[in-house]
């Protein structure tokens, strides 16, 4: 757990950063090709070669995880309203509990009800009202979610099943190739010269890159692999809460106090569904990955 909390307040920081320092002044996919091309080069000193079949899986999941997923999520941004996007967002922790589930071949109703909790106390915080024509731009950030949340799976049942003796940051490297190999393509086709201009530009880029998805990324398929299924689905939408606490906190916003109360209540009962599950630690598998 102590992986997703620090990560969720890290990224909980820098999405700020980027709706205040970046959105609309710098390309959205030359920032992203930085962001896991720093990531990368954060990680390339550690990468030990691995079997050809793990390094396939793991690039496949950075290319998933990262790349696809961050391709939807500009895109919606075109379609949709910012408030739109946000809670469009918010049913990650559906499909982390019925993908692992399904993998698992296995269902477990109480991990489902704490995703389904999660989604309702996102919403509560969320939610203001929708376009009319909005179905388009769902569907796409389905895509995001899906991606998002198939990358976390996948990565927690490939730690799971396969014995691996290296240490996960001797893995990861591949994970950030393979997000590179579908960012690199997209900003070539579908970037703009619209590059950073300023110190404070490339400052926010280089701790984007560098520590928010370096450093953070990282973390948080480690602490996926930590954790039960149902609480990495909750700990999906924390980030709602966090984010509008920093918003009010170091940027002065406003927000709806009781709807933030109201909704981080019921993301901490979703919490305490999942933790009367105990899990079993497989052997073989590496850092003591648990189900």
């Amino acid at each position: 757990m102590s992986y997703l909390i620090a990560v969720t307040l890290l990224w909980a920081f820098s999405f700020s950063l980027i709706g205040v320092y970046l959105a609309g002044q710098v390309d959205a996919y030359f920032a992203v090709l930085l962001r896991v091309l720093l990531a990368f080069v954060l990680f390339l000193p550690f990468m030990r070669r691995v079997s050809a079949a793990l390094t396939l899986k793991l690039l496949a999941l950075g290319a998933v995880q990262l790349g696809l997923m961050y391709l939807f999520y500009y895109q919606s941004f075109l379609l949709l309203t910012v408030p739109e996007v946000l809670i469009f967002t918010i049913f990650t922790p559906v499909y982390i509990t019925l993908l692992y589930d399904a993998l698992q071949r296995r269902f477990r109703y109480r991990f489902l009800l704490a995703a389904l909790l999660a989604v309702v106390a996102a919403a509560i915080m969320r939610y203001q009202g929708l376009t009319q024509d909005y179905w388009l731009g769902f569907a796409v950030v389905q895509g995001a979610n899906l991606c998002f949340a198939l990358g976390q799976v996948g990565y927690k049942v490939l730690l799971e099943q396969q014995p691996v003796k290296l240490a996960q940051h001797q893995l990861f490297g591949w994970f950030y190739l393979g997000a590179v190999l579908v960012a690199l393509p997209a900003w070539y086709l579908l970037g703009s010269a619209q590059y950073p201009q300023t110190a404070t530009h490339w400052a926010v880029l280089l701790w984007l890159g560098l520590v928010a998805s370096g450093g953070g990324y990282y973390c948080w398929n480690k602490g996926a692999t930590l954790v039960s299924s149902g609480m990495l689905a909750v700990m999906n939408n924390m980030l709602i809460p966090a984010g509008l606490v920093v918003n009010i906190v170091l940027w002065n916003r406003d927000e709806n106090l009781l709807s933030l109360t109201i909704g981080s209540a019921l993301l901490i009962l979703s919490c305490m569904l999942c933790k009367p599950v105990r899990n079993s630690v497989k052997p073989g598998v590496a850092n003591g990955q648990t189900n």
